[in-house]
């Protein structure tokens, strides 16, 4: 039978060692350990590649993305200007499906990701239906006004997801009554909610 995609979720959180979902975060919180039998276990001291690794392990989880795209993010960033790490943050946090997820229009990064591709979203005024999207600064996201009135995104409207996620970042103007936000500046690595020393993920991929 099917694992079901929360008891997936769990598992990784469990195995990553953070929460990536609400619902993961009671799990997590009465099991803090990896999964298995052992997960309790005192095992030996991770290799360097196995700490990097994991990272960048983390990194990918909490932007629900493939392999292939964060490389692909990874050599977009060593091109930018300052440094890699944080440029790779502010490429990812700048997402579609990411913004949408902060500004507490999903609940999850899944969810956040279905509601883009299911066409939802609007950019500009503009239908978008790409997660890996990325919106500049200045530009504004708003869900479909003909599908503010299904029962997902009118929960979304009170403001109810926004109970269970981190604290709106200062580089987004949400507006979630209308469900509208504004990404009114680029993103700074200090400001990103996710749980990641981004210099090890550098490290991994210029071995």
């Amino acid at each position: 039978m099917a694992i079901s995609r929360t008891r997936r979720q769990v598992r990784l959180s469990r195995a990553l060692g953070i929460p990536l979902t609400p619902k993961a975060q009671k799990y997590f919180e009465k099991r803090p350990y990896g999964p298995g039998e052992h997960g309790r276990a005192r095992r030996r001291a991770d290799s360097d590649y196995a700490v990097r690794l994991k990272e960048k392990q983390r990194l990918r989880a909490q932007y629900g993305i493939r392999e292939k795209q964060l490389r692909t993010a990874f050599e977009q960033a060593r091109k930018e200007p300052g440094l890699t790490g944080e440029a790779l943050v502010e490429m990812l946090e700048t997402r579609l499906d990411a913004l949408v997820l902060r500004s507490g229009f999903a609940r999850t990064m899944a969810q956040a990701r279905q509601t883009v591709v299911h066409r939802h979203v609007l950019v500009d005024g503009k239908l978008v239906d790409r997660p890996s999207f990325r919106v500049k600064p200045g530009q504004v996201i708003q869900i479909k006004p003909r599908s503010q009135t299904m029962a997902p995104f009118q929960i979304a409207a009170t403001g109810e997801h926004q109970k269970v996620l981190p604290d709106v970042p200062a580089y987004l103007d949400v507006q979630i009554e209308k469900l509208r936000a504004e990404l009114v500046r680029a993103p700074k690595r200090e400001e990103v909610p996710v749980t990641c020393d981004v210099q090890l993920v550098v490290e991994f991929y210029s071995r």
